[in-house]
């Protein structure tokens, strides 16, 4: 048996400190976090739930006058008499059995009047920025307007099934085949024709098998007097190879052509789209709010909110009065809560803004070089630096620089592209990696196209302007601008 010992209840008294996450202060983190577009809709939905909650730029309703109702009254209604009286004398009583209501009602389809009224109402650059129609789509709406008969049009929907989203042919004409062949007999001969229709299709190069193939599909479209056109064919055909190895040399030796005349060969395949996909892609246009405004303005730099980035916001008075009744019920409660979460609601709208005008005015203080003379002069920058100048916690500065853009005079940047690690340099000082990246790019772009630069002579004319970095660092800098290696850069001069 156990000790009795050991199953008796104490109460014991401790003190200690822990912190208590209120519902005000999850609200404030949560809005602080929001991007401008997630913050508007918080804020409609909050708008359509609590009945304390306006716009401020809401005009309040006017009482009318009587002598103004008694007038608008006298014009509705004659206009009502009017309206009668042309009716009665244009429409007959009786309508014969045999006649149609178009023929004598004019006839009203909502339903395209609601369309049409829809459709104005949206921003015509939202209208036509992109399509929604897939590629995939597209080449169904062409394969129903092509006539193939039943066994053709089987292959079709089994080619377009299989092409990508870069409009590539992504399974072997001979297993596609075969799985038509097992509902309806058809020959493979009859399958190439289909792929040759559906090759023929916009946009050009789609369902190729290979680049090669894609390439050589658009050269077929070209007239025949293009210059340099039979070349190119053959260099696609036997040759492409050695043009991405960059193997210039070889390519002339082969072709038996000038170097001025292989230049103009490259520049006709140059022209073409390796990838006929692309231009029909599905994806709709993200628009981007900034939520800060930075402008010039007598030799001083001026941070602003967007004022058009939410609506402003302020308490109904007439709900308001009505939660200071006497009389306590359930829905004088119901007045009170509302109220006292909108209050809420605002002051955690206002410590956000608050904080990010701050976040925002520092940033521009300490990028001040970066924002007069452009990305070489990005200065190094982390969130501990912000924090310990404004006196917050990293994790707020990390909350305000997520997802909120900043409108410069240079162009529209996120907050954190401000932020960014330090390189060493030979005097002791400290250079950032946004500042670093743009002298790689600026290297690039004054290089010889015959002889570019590798990694390792970036690596040493940085280190001759005292900036130390090793070659792995500039090839990992360059591959993040998306920059090809030296061998990939090599052009003809």
């Amino acid at each position: 048996m156990l000790n009795s010992e050991f199953m008796r209840q104490t109460l014991q008294l401790r003190l200690g400190q822990q912190l208590t996450m209120t519902p005000q202060l999850q609200q404030a983190i949560r809005l602080l976090q929001l991007s401008s577009l997630d913050l508007q809709t918080e804020i409609q939905s909050l708008l359509d739930s609590n009945l304390m909650l306006e716009r401020a730029d809401e005009l309040p309703e006017l009482p009318v006058q009587p002598e103004v109702q008694a007038a608008q009254t006298a014009v509705d209604t004659r206009a009502e008499t009017e309206l009668n009286t042309a009716t009665t004398e244009q429409l007959p009583d009786e309508l014969p059995v045999d006649s149609i209501w178009e023929d004598t009602y004019e006839s009203y389809d909502g339903a395209t009047s609601y369309s049409r009224s829809e459709d104005e109402d949206r921003d015509p650059y939202e209208r036509h920025a992109g399509t929604s129609e897939s590629l995939r789509d597209y080449l169904y709406w062409q394969m129903r307007l092509t006539p193939f008969n039943e066994r053709e049009l089987a292959v079709a929907t089994a080619i377009i099934d299989a092409i990508d989203e870069s409009g590539y042919l992504s399974l072997p004409l001979e297993e596609l085949w075969q799985g038509v062949q097992k509902e309806m007999p058809i020959t493979l001969a009859e399958a190439e024709a289909v792929l040759k229709l559906i090759q023929h299709f916009d946009p050009q190069g789609v369902a190729a098998r290979s680049p090669a193939e894609c390439l050589l599909l658009q050269l077929e479209l070209l007239p025949e007097d293009t210059p340099w056109l039979l070349e190119a064919r053959r260099l696609v055909e036997c040759h492409l190879p050695m043009l991405a190895d960059r193997d210039f040399t070889g390519l002339m030796r082969r072709l038996k052509v000038s170097r001025e005349a292989l230049q103009g060969i490259i520049s006709l395949i140059q022209s073409l789209n390796p990838d006929p996909g692309a231009s029909r892609s599905s994806e709709e246009p993200q628009y981007v709010t900034p939520d800060v405004l930075v402008y010039r303005q007598r030799n001083a730099w001026r941070v602003e909110l967007n004022p058009e980035n939410a609506p402003k916001l302020r308490i109904n008075a007439r709900y308001a009065a009505l939660t200071r009744r006497s009389a306590q019920s359930s829905d004088t409660e119901c007045l009170k809560n509302h109220l006292q979460e909108a209050r809420w609601f605002l002051k955690s709208l206002q410590n956000r803004n608050e904080t990010l005008l701050k976040v925002a005015s520092c940033i521009v203080e300490r990028q001040r070089d970066f924002l007069e003379r452009g990305d070489e002069y990005m200065k190094p920058l982390i969130l501990r630096d912000v924090a310990e100048t404004l006196g917050m916690h990293e994790s707020t500065i990390s909350r305000v620089t997520t997802q909120k853009y900043m409108h410069t005079p240079r162009g529209l940047y996120e907050l954190k592209y401000f932020f960014s690690s330090h390189v060493g340099a030979s005097d002791g000082g400290e250079c950032s990696s946004t500042a670093v990246r743009a002298m790689i790019r600026k290297l690039i772009q004054t290089e010889n196209p015959g002889k570019p630069l590798s990694d390792d002579k970036i690596a040493r004319l940085l280190g001759a302007d005292g900036i130390q970095v090793a070659r792995r660092t500039v090839a990992k800098y360059r591959e993040a601008m998306a920059i090809p290696s030296s061998s990939d850069r090599k052009r003809l001069v």
